[in-house]
């Protein structure tokens, strides 16, 4: 005797309804329609409840107190053993009629597992101890709340399709697991009737006796074999004849069958929907899913269909393929999602183009077709804000991302503030000679206030790197560069007492390494982070003494993040900097080493935290220690968008090049972070616990986009 279908009703609400409980596409359902019983479309209910609805019962279902036994799994194409009761017929009219003494074949001792407080599921022990068992009783529950019934019917009409939809899901989750033989039946504790509230009912008992479970039988997979990665493809495949027949795990190795297939060279391959035909007299079912690979290739050629925009040598630059290498499908959507990421384009289209067939067991070549649509190039942004570190400021600035093409971008940048005023001119290359390369090069003239120095300064910067953003955020990333400046400054005048202003002329070479291995740019919570800074400094003092001086800027950073509970992370930071080569008071202000603000140690002003002279004003030093800690509490509200944040810092800054510990200052507070799509708005409030009440404010606010640290 046979049946043919898509793993029958079971697997088809199995896949559609519950895509959070298997993780699967949603294709994944709609893949097996065509393979549905016919009778299970015109007449659903009937077909789940009866199995065939041309075979009549003999009797309504009744509430018993021992459980009996009912055969209503037998698909529409079978003989049903008439010999045996069938308690799945259910009056429309009296959906709890009741029968007495209906004879019970013998069945295994039954555990119970309460579902809640109106329904108990009763399975042999042995399999309620076992993992199928427990998958099971989570599925049903995971369906069963995502169901929606009628809540216009009236209490009995509500109790009665709750009942019939509960039995309906563990048959469908029966077939689903491969138990074409499994019997369910119900029991109730009283009898129902019209003037029965649903409130009045006692707790409804499903028992299952689930039979032996059914096997995969033949499978054949169509033209796989004619690949010539067939063993590697066939093993892709994970199943094979005698395994346990489970439709869920059909669709998660087609699924992976076809993701082999576009990773190994395989763009033009076809996977057909499977289709099963079971044999109830062997307890197997025989699979069937044609598979085409169409022919294996490599890599050739990128064009451009815009190559004055964005030119073909440009978009192979980015590319992670080489002319040559094997297709994969992941390479060309990780070409497309590095295009958009430029920022220039509003639209991108890879199409892969065979340029010649594969022969003589070499794969053919594929030429990359790029099509893109211009996105807009010009920026004009402005903002206005106001705090402790840095008073009332006002920015503005214009950009146009690929006036020098390909990605050649030229930016203008102003501040105005009550403690800066700033211009500056700046040209990016992005992706230049490859891919998450970046070349900057920075023209800036400032005239800026801080708790410790004033400065007015001329400069330029240069720099180049493999850099990690929000896009694409790197493992390991690297920048060297070089810079001078020309710069005016002197220490803060306080009390009115006015300081003498001193010019430098300022050369250095700068490098970075670092490495993240935390899980997002921006709001980790696992893995750790680490970077080392190493600048050398030459130094022209134009003063009285007119000194030159040598030396060099060392800093080195770290960060750790850890899930201590749901919804709970533990995250830490460490710094320490030091200057080696010349002593503080003998290079500019503004190169010095500074401690305070809201990257830094919280609860005190910008570069407020440190030694100070004999007028009270922060002079900076030649080393520095930070240490951070902080607890970020997911709360719930705002539909879990909003997190708390109490912290604690400490950070010291000495005069000589290894640190003291003399001047130690600690700040505590807690914060709020508001989680957006692009990273969570922090804001926090700071209160210093050591403060010194001539210059520290009693509490001080940060606001920033992204954590801490």
């Amino acid at each position: 005797m046979y049946l043919r279908s898509s793993f029958v009703l079971a697997a088809i609400l199995l896949l559609a309804v519950s895509r959070p409980v298997f993780g699967q596409s949603e294709d994944a359902a709609r893949e097996l329609d065509d393979l549905i019983p016919d009778d299970a479309v015109s007449m659903p209910e009937s077909w789940a409840v009866n199995g065939d609805p041309g075979v009549q019962g003999e009797g309504p279902e009744v509430a018993v107190d021992p459980p009996f036994g009912e055969d209503s799994l037998n698909p529409p194409d079978l003989d049903i053993d008439s010999s045996q009761p069938d308690s799945s017929q259910i009056s429309e009219d009296d959906p709890f009629a009741s029968i007495d003494d209906l004879p019970l074949p013998p069945t295994p001792e039954l555990g119970s597992v309460r579902i809640d407080s109106r329904l108990e599921l009763a399975f042999p022990v042995e399999l309620m101890s076992l993992r199928d068992g427990t998958n099971f009783i989570g599925r049903f529950r995971a369906l069963r709340d995502a169901r929606d019934i009628n809540p216009g019917l009236d209490n009995v009409a509500l109790r009665a399709a709750h009942i019939r939809a509960d039995r309906e899901l563990l048959q469908d989750l029966l077939r689903a697991d491969g138990y074409y033989d499994a019997r369910v039946w119900r029991q109730f504790g009283e009898e129902l009737n019209e003037d029965t509230e649903a409130s009045d009912a006692q707790v409804v008992r499903f028992g299952i006796l689930p039979g032996e479970p059914y096997r995969f039988g033949s499978i054949d997979l169509g033209r796989l074999q004619a690949a010539p990665d067939y063993r590697g493809l066939r093993e892709t495949f994970g199943i094979v004849s005698g395994d346990p027949l489970r439709s869920d795990r059909i669709v998660e190795q087609r699924e992976a069958l076809a993701t082999e297939l576009l990773e190994t060279g395989y763009p033009f391959s076809v996977i057909e929907d499977p289709e099963l035909l079971i044999d109830h007299d062997r307890g197997e079912g025989d699979l069937t899913m044609p598979v085409e690979p169409g022919g294996k290739y490599s890599f050739g050629q990128v064009t451009s269909n815009m190559p004055d925009f964005l030119s073909a040598k440009h978009i192979s630059g980015i590319a992670r393929f080489e002319p040559g290498d094997i297709y994969q499908r992941s390479l060309e959507t990780d070409l497309r999602r590095a295009l958009l990421a430029t920022g220039i384009v509003s639209s991108v289209t890879i199409t892969p183009r065979p340029v010649s067939e594969p022969a003589d067991g070499k794969p053919g070549e594929l030429e990359m077709d790029v099509e893109i649509e211009k996105g807009r190039l010009r920026t004009i942004a402005g903002a206005v804000g106001y705090g402790t570190e840095d008073g009332l400021k006002l920015q503005a600035s214009w950009e146009h991302r690929n006036l020098f093409p390909s990605e050649g971008a030229l930016r203008l940048r102003g501040v105005v503030g009550t403690r800066e005023l700033s211009a500056a001119i700046g040209f990016q290359k992005n992706n230049f000679r490859g891919r998450d390369h970046l070349l900057e090069l920075d023209v800036y003239a400032s005239d800026t206030k801080s708790e410790a120095v004033e400065a007015r300064t001329v400069g330029i910067r240069a720099s180049f790197g493999r850099i990690s953003n929000i896009l694409f955020q790197k493992e390991f990333s690297w920048q060297l560069g070089a810079g001078a400046l020309f710069t005016d400054e002197r220490n803060r005048v306080i009390g009115g007492i006015p300081r003498l202003r001193q010019e430098y002329l300022i050369g250095a070479l700068f490098g970075r390494v670092a490495y993240d291995g935390s899980d997002s740019f921006l709001d980790p919570t696992r893995g750790f982070r680490a970077s080392l800074a190493v600048t050398p400094e030459v130094s022209r003092d134009f003063g009285e003494f007119g000194r030159d001086e040598l030396y060099t800027r060392i800093e080195a950073d770290g960060s750790a993040y850890l899930p201590a509970a749901t919804g709970v992370t533990l995250a830490a930071r460490g710094k320490f900097a030091t200057i080696v080569g010349a002593k503080p008071f003998r290079i500019a202000p503004s190169r010095r080493i500074y401690a305070g603000g809201g990257s830094s140690v919280r609860g005190y002003g910008y570069q407020a935290v440190g030694p100070r002279n004999d007028f009270g004003e922060p002079t900076g030093g030649a080393s520095l220690v930070e240490l951070s800690a902080e607890a970020r509490i997911d709360t719930g509200f705002l539909d879990g968008a909003l997190q708390v944040v109490p912290f604690f810092d400490l950070g010291t800054v000495s005069r000589q090049s290894t640190p003291d510990f003399r001047f130690v200052q600690y700040g505590a507070g807690v914060g709020i972070r508001y989680k957006t799509g692009f990273g969570p708005i922090r804001v926090d409030v700071g209160v210093p616990l050591n403060r010194n009440p001539l210059f520290d404010s009693p509490v001080a606010v940060y606001v920033s986009l992204g954590q801490a640290f």
